[in-house]
Formats: structure tokens, sequence, C-alpha cells
């Protein structure tokens, strides 16, 4: 039996609304659709991107300052991660299920640049990532999308 790699869906897809970026787990429509027929190297390489793209676009905004701390309230939490995923990524998961709860960024391992607490924080942080991930989707080459001849 072959390497089992977890889907990176979060269980808010946009896509089903007329996205093409979704706004849970940042692939494309038709990454979603073929998700099932990726080989493993082919989701390991997604999920790489995935993490480059929320890394990149939470160190706008936050620090983690002890991914030892940011892990274990993770798992305190039950919030899913994966132990190669870097831990910006981590921090952009934890803002979503928890920014209405997180009082102090500090007991998780954060540290907003900017003071914002964790809700300003994630609207920053899921806007940049939506107009990122559709930034990359235009500028990017799908041949899946192309007719066939």
């Amino acid at each position: 039996m072959g390497e089992r790699i977890v889907s990176p869906c979060v269980g808010v897809c946009s896509t089903t609304l007329g996205d093409r970026v979704c706004r849970g787990c940042q692939r494309t429509d038709s990454e979603i659709r073929d998700w099932p027929a990726y080989s493993g190297g082919e989701r390991r390489a997604r999920l790489a991107d995935i993490d480059r793209l929320r890394a990149e676009v939470a160190a706008r905004y936050l620090v983690v300052e002890d991914a030892a701390l940011l892990e274990t309230q993770l798992q305190r939490h039950r919030i899913r991660f994966r132990e190669d995923q870097p831990a910006l990524s981590r921090a952009v998961e934890l803002l979503r299920v928890g920014r209405g709860r997180i009082r102090e960024l500090t007991r998780y391992g954060l540290a907003g640049l900017d003071h914002q607490d964790a809700v300003s924080l994630h609207a920053a942080i899921a806007r940049d990532l939506l107009a990122d991930a559709d930034r990359r989707l235009s500028t990017s080459f799908d041949s899946t999308d192309l007719p066939t001849p």
C-alpha cells in the first residue's frame, strides 16, 4: 500500500462558492479536484508550496518566538499539524482555529510584529493569503485546465 499523505483540507472549502482558490487550504480548484490522483511526491510538493506561501505571508505580521510552545499549544487544543510543517504555517492554523479565544500570543510562542491581537492578525494573514494565492493562480500554467485536442 502507498504512503498516506493527508489532505490539507480544513473543512471550509470556498471553491464550492465559486472561488478558484480555497480560503481554507489555499489550494486551487483543480488541485482540490485532482488531489486523490496525485502521487505521494506530488502531494508532498503541493503541501510544501502551501507551507511556503503561509510562512511567507505570516512572516509579514508574526514571529514564532518559541516553536516548542506553539507545538504544545497545538496539541493541547487538538489542532491538526504535520511534523514537517514549518512553525509559521502551524501558526496560521492556530490563528484560524483559535483567533477568538487567544488573548496573549506569547502564551502560544508567538508575537505580532505590530502588536495586533489574534483576530486582527488572522484577518490580515487571511486577506494576504487569498491575494497571493490568487496571484499565483493567475500566473501559473495549469495544463489540466486546457481543452484536449
